[in-house]
């Protein structure tokens, strides 16, 4: 029984067979694209790793850095201080592409000022104050560079759920499909063939009956 409509020809046949072809040149090159994407995640899975160590180490300056500030200044030296140097920070967002995949990126921004671009409180010590103020501005440098690296390897996840979802109907559902449909398209036409083979032996079985009639 032919399902879907599909008409038993030698042409609804060929139609399938090219239709196959055709889903596994998706199927092998959707493979090759999860295949591409995965190296380039494991690559950035490295990259996020290498920049969650800088932003560590980051950190772990600036906190020593506030410590002797505190320990030398004293809070309220420090507090004002900070509250001298408060400022919104914006930075711009953009776009690329790795391997054909639409990725979010936070454009780069320098956060390090210079000590004259840097807003002071007529009650700190400048130098002391300046190191802390340089070592949080580049632990957030360091922050922005992970959270770069973090859009970048999520999406790559997201793109290989999205090829492995793609692959998986191609092979398990469409492909199987279309294979039934030739499967029986083939069958019927076989049926077909053998039936007016057999209609041909029965009509010469017949004309020779006859003709041997009129011999006699």
């Amino acid at each position: 029984m032919i399902t879907e409509q599909i008409t038993p020809t030698r042409s609804a046949l060929n139609q399938k067979r090219a239709q196959i072809e055709l889903v596994k040149k998706g199927r092998d090159l959707l493979q090759q694209k999860r295949n591409a994407l995965m190296q380039e995640l494991r690559r950035s899975a490295d990259e996020v790793l290498f920049v969650e160590q800088a932003l560590d180490e980051a950190a772990g300056a600036a906190r020593r850095a506030l410590a002797l500030s505190l320990a030398h200044d004293g809070p309220e030296v420090v507090g004002s201080a900070s509250l001298a140097a408060q400022e919104p920070i914006s930075v711009n967002i953009g776009s690329t592409r790795v391997m054909g995949v639409h990725v979010l990126r936070i454009e780069p921004k320098t956060l390090v000022r210079t000590a004259s671009d840097r807003p002071h409180s007529p009650t700190h010590s400048a130098p002391r104050m300046d190191a802390t103020a340089l070592a949080f501005e580049a632990e957030l440098e360091a922050l922005l560079d992970v959270a770069n690296q973090e859009l970048r390897l999520r999406r790559l996840a997201q793109a290989i759920r999205e090829t492995i979802r793609r692959v998986n109907a191609l092979e398990y559902i469409l492909l199987p499909r279309l294979q039934k449909q030739h499967k029986l398209i083939e069958l019927r036409l076989t049926e077909r063939e053998r039936e007016d083979i057999y209609r041909m032996k029965m009509v010469k079985a017949r004309y020779g009956r006859a003709a041997t009639r009129q011999a006699h």
